[in-house]
């Protein structure tokens, strides 16, 4: 029986094989940090900073088809914010029956660090009104970054990676509840994993949650995101708040596309129209610029473990 057990823990928790498909951006302009969520018909996805825009926003009917909107849906930031634009990162929306909320990151005028503000809107569209304090501003452990929301019932949580790679206290992702509408902590923090696996460099952060064939699948980002280096891992439990187990190899990375998506990272999971769900995420130009596509790939999960399906969306039609 044990035997047995190691062996389904094993077969869990083991890698999809490296693929090397042809990868074609779903979007081919900078769009880091995807973030998507559907409101009705249509898929809006927001990423970090633009030209113009504090918060970028695109549109899309299928995952595949892309049409940025000009607008920025955050035209300002909160008052507890430095208003800088290049400053302003990993954007998250979702619905809470009474409008919108937007989480994003920005630098905290006072501790000089890193943090998570919250801003709400009627529409996916925005303009979306940041509140004057930060939501997650834990400055001793280094600020806070790339805010995720989940749900489970009628309890919302924020998941969010404390920035201690800024200053060398160690990296972890977190989990907190929060109201229904997301602007407000309601209790304490839990870790939910820490880095400790030799591929994931320095640091974890960007989380992803879903719960699939009855697991918690925990998606989240690792090492040096600036170059090849930056990959999606993944990690599984049976109770919202751990243990969760690692996989021992990257989900996403420039080898598993045969260096045809540089730095795959920032993931997030969403159905697609055809209810399968697709991660997206951003890769490094192949041309060189210093820009970070977003992609799109089918995903499934066989007993809570995500498998890549192939390199290319399947839903693309053209």
């Amino acid at each position: 029986m044990a035997a047995a057990t190691c062996a389904l823990a094993v077969s869990l928790l083991a890698p999809a094989p490296a693929r090397a498909a042809a990868m074609t951006p779903v979007l081919d302009r900078n769009f880091p940090d995807p973030d998507v969520v559907k409101v009705g018909r249509t898929y809006h996805a927001y990423a970090t900073h633009g030209e113009t825009a504090n918060i970028q926003h695109a549109t899309s009917a299928d995952l595949v088809h892309w049409q940025p909107v000009d607008t920025d849906p955050l035209p300002r930031l909160g008052a507890w914010a430095e208003p800088e634009r290049s400053l302003v990162w990993a954007p998250e929306v979702f619905a809470h029956g009474s409008g919108f909320t937007l989480y994003y990151t920005a630098r905290d005028r006072a501790g000089g660090r890193q943090c998570i503000g919250a801003a709400r809107s009627e529409s996916p569209d925005g303009p979306f009104t940041p509140a004057a304090e930060p939501l997650v501003c834990p400055t001793d452990r280094g600020g806070a970054i790339d805010a995720s929301s989940f749900t489970e019932g009628h309890r919302r949580y924020v998941l969010w990676k404390n920035d201690g790679n800024c200053c060398g206290i160690a990296t972890g992702i977190h989990l907190q509840p929060v109201s229904w509408d997301g602007t407000r902590t309601t209790g304490g923090a839990v870790t939910l994993i820490e880095r400790d696996l030799p591929w994931e460099g320095d640091l974890v952060e960007a989380p992803t949650l879903v719960r699939r064939d009855g697991r918690y699948v925990l998606l989240y980002s690792a090492d040096f995101y600036r170059d090849h280096r930056y990959k999606t891992g993944y990690a599984i439990a049976d109770r919202l708040t751990g243990p969760y187990k690692k996989g021992p190899e990257p989900l996403l990375s420039s080898a598993s596309f045969g260096g045809a998506v540089r730095g795959p990272g920032g993931q997030d999971v969403v159905t697609g129209p055809d209810g399968r769900d697709r991660i997206l995420f951003h890769g490094w130009s192949p041309d060189g610029s210093d820009r970070r596509l977003l992609y799109a790939a089918g995903l499934r999960f066989t007993e809570g473990r995500p498998v890549l399906e192939d390199g290319t969306d399947r839903t693309r039609r053209d």
